[in-house]
């Protein structure tokens, strides 16, 4: 078991991450999440969310890969200092986290095709609070593929039918053996609820449809674009009049988010409360020139779809999309930043393997992604467009110069790989990561608000520096 004082230090860095980070917006959470367990009996696999008040919930199953998807309301998580549940019956691993305002989700990962044969919610009993209770069984993979993707199982309040088997009995895991951190995260549901420790690692929720009316605008200034019925196709806008008396539009995207908590430091820090980090203190940075407008993708710990951020600058008419990550490899001993620009065939083994990890951000909170080929068609015919990646290299280029004279820098600093994230046709775009969370001394730099704050100066400079460029082209 951990000793108190390493959890106290582990407590204080999470702290003072969140002191950067900031909770964001208060939102009063429905319910809070107190305990996890999974359990299996006689076949059937249970797995119980103990809650601090009832909540309506419901169910569905997606494939390719196998996953049950649970969607609340916008819940906190306020979970004991211990693993999350291990590979039980059909169950394999969990991931949760929030998916858009006012809707939290959790993935199941499961082992085999399974079903959900019950789904409902019990009341308190004894010291246990409000449960919410999913029964998986076995099934064939034929008919987990019928059913996948189908109407999900909505639960308001329901008691087991009389054929139930009783709940299992949970043994809680045992006492923590290796060194975990104990994470405040700046999510605000947690800060609106007075969080305790929240169990590490945490993966991605799924993300749920934006309705008609779309979420509140939130504080970053950008809101995720409506999901249409029929794939859209990313034709290049017209070029908009240059008035050198506006600003330069930047948007920041903070990777991850959400039920996405992407890597996971040595230390037990949250690539996505690094990246978040970072936005907020690039973009005061920017906007203390006078000479931009800064907006977020997220400005809260929330999931977004790889492709909802690339719409999100397009409609933000944004002149420069940055990315902003942190990377993780089997070598400890590799360190520093790197810049990645848009390139189908990537530059090297390892540009390769980074972009295949962070293109599959949205499989990973839940999100179906079987009808997403013509869309995906269309955005590489706009790529034709070649512009917006010659813009996307020289500004690489200026941000690499200025990161060689603040910090470490990996041998091949500008690298290319097919990211997603980078694939608006018409908005230059990089991908940013800040250094290793694989690397010891790296990591210890990245949870360390003066090292952000330097790196945010480099990214500053190399902006103006660009922009002058750009400015001082258009006045020949």
């Amino acid at each position: 078991m951990l000793g108190l004082g390493r959890v106290l230090c582990w407590a204080l860095v999470a702290l003072s991450l969140t002191a950067v980070a900031g909770p964001g917006p208060a939102v009063a959470a429905e319910s809070v999440v107190t305990d996890i367990r999974v359990a299996d009996h006689a076949g059937i696999t249970r797995v119980v969310f103990e809650l601090t008040r009832k909540v309506a919930f419901s169910a569905f199953t997606l494939g390719n890969p196998a996953r049950v998807v649970i969607d609340l309301p916008e819940v906190g998580w306020r979970l004991p200092a211990r693993p999350l549940p291990g590979a039980t019956g059909v169950f394999e691993k969990l991931r949760y986290g929030l998916y858009k305002p006012g809707n939290s989700r959790i993935v199941l990962d499961i082992r085999t095709p399974a079903a959900i044969t019950q789904a409902f919610i019990l009341e308190p009993q004894g010291e246990k609070g409000f449960r919410v209770v999913i029964d998986l069984t076995p099934t064939t993979l034929d008919a987990f593929l019928r059913n996948a993707g189908k109407a999900p199982v909505r639960v308001t309040a329901s008691r087991p039918s009389p054929l139930s088997p009783p709940p299992p009995a949970v043994t809680p895991p045992p006492a923590v053996k290796k060194k975990m951190v104990l994470v405040k995260g700046p999510d605000p549901v947690a800060a609106a609820t007075a969080p305790g420790p929240v169990a590490a690692p945490v993966a991605a929720p799924v993300a749920a449809p934006v309705t008609a009316r779309g979420p509140k605008a939130s504080r970053s200034g950008l809101q995720p674009p409506q999901q249409q019925a029929t794939p859209f196709r990313l034709a290049p806008r017209k070029p908009e009049p240059k008035h050198r008396e506006k600003k330069h539009v930047i948007v920041l995207d903070p990777g991850h988010g959400g039920a996405d908590p992407g890597t996971i430091g040595i230390s037990g820090i949250y690539e996505k409360h690094l990246t978040l980090s970072m936005a907020r203190v690039l973009k005061k940075r920017l906007e203390r020139t006078g000479r931009f407008k800064v907006l977020l993708t997220r400005d809260r710990d929330i999931f977004i779809r790889l492709r909802d951020r690339v719409q999100m600058a397009r409609d933000a008419k944004a002149e420069l999309f940055i990315s902003i990550h942190a990377n993780s490899v089997g070598n400890k001993k590799i360190k520093g930043s790197a810049v990645y620009t848009l390139s189908e065939k990537a530059s090297d083994s390892e540009a390769q393997e980074l972009a295949e990890k962070e293109n599959k951000a949205d499989l990973i909170a839940g999100v179906d992604l079987t009808y997403e080929t013509p869309e995906v068609t269309s955005i590489l015919i706009d790529l034709a467009q070649r512009e917006s990646m010659n813009q996307s290299a020289r500004f690489a280029a200026a941000l690499v110069k200025e990161l060689r004279r603040t910090t470490k820098v990996l041998r091949n600093s500008h690298r290319f790989a097919g990211f997603a994230v980078l694939k608006a046709p018409d908005v230059p775009s990089v991908l940013f990561e800040m250094g290793f969370l694989s690397n010891p001394s790296d990591e210890r730099a990245l949870r360390s608000r003066k090292y952000r704050a330097r790196l945010a100066a480099a990214v500053v400079r190399s902006m103006e520096a660009y922009f002058a460029r750009i400015e001082e082209a258009t006045r020949r």
